[in-house]
């Protein structure tokens, strides 16, 4: 487990923004992952995207590496945010804005 957490660790500090996911910003494959990438798209940052399913690795490793138990999961800055039902409150709360702001997140090209 330690060579996948180091592979996480390194993944997670090489993006401003990452969001682990099942299948791809262009082909989501899950509801939960489409309403992600929607919602990151929406604040027009940014970002990197893992497809989990086509690593088991790192499919497994996310959720002990985040002690949280679903996918997508969302990490800004090397922090852990939370999944999509996170995403969405801090969405509509104006939080995640504000995170992303804080963060000096860069903008979508």
């Amino acid at each position: 487990m330690s060579d996948t957490n180091a592979r996480l660790t390194e993944i997670v500090n090489a993006n401003d923004v990452v969001l682990f996911m099942k299948g791809t910003p262009l082909f989501p494959q899950c509801g939960f992952s489409s309403r992600a990438v929607a919602i990151l798209e929406r604040l027009g940052v940014a970002y990197g995207s893992v497809d989990v399913l086509q690593d088991m690795e790192i499919r497994q490793g996310i959720k002990a590496f985040s002690d949280w138990p679903t996918i997508p999961q969302l990490y800004v800055k090397g922090e852990f945010v939370g999944g999509s039902d996170i995403m969405m409150e801090m969405f509509e709360a104006g939080e995640l804005q504000e995170l992303m702001d804080d963060a000096a997140v860069a903008k979508a090209s």
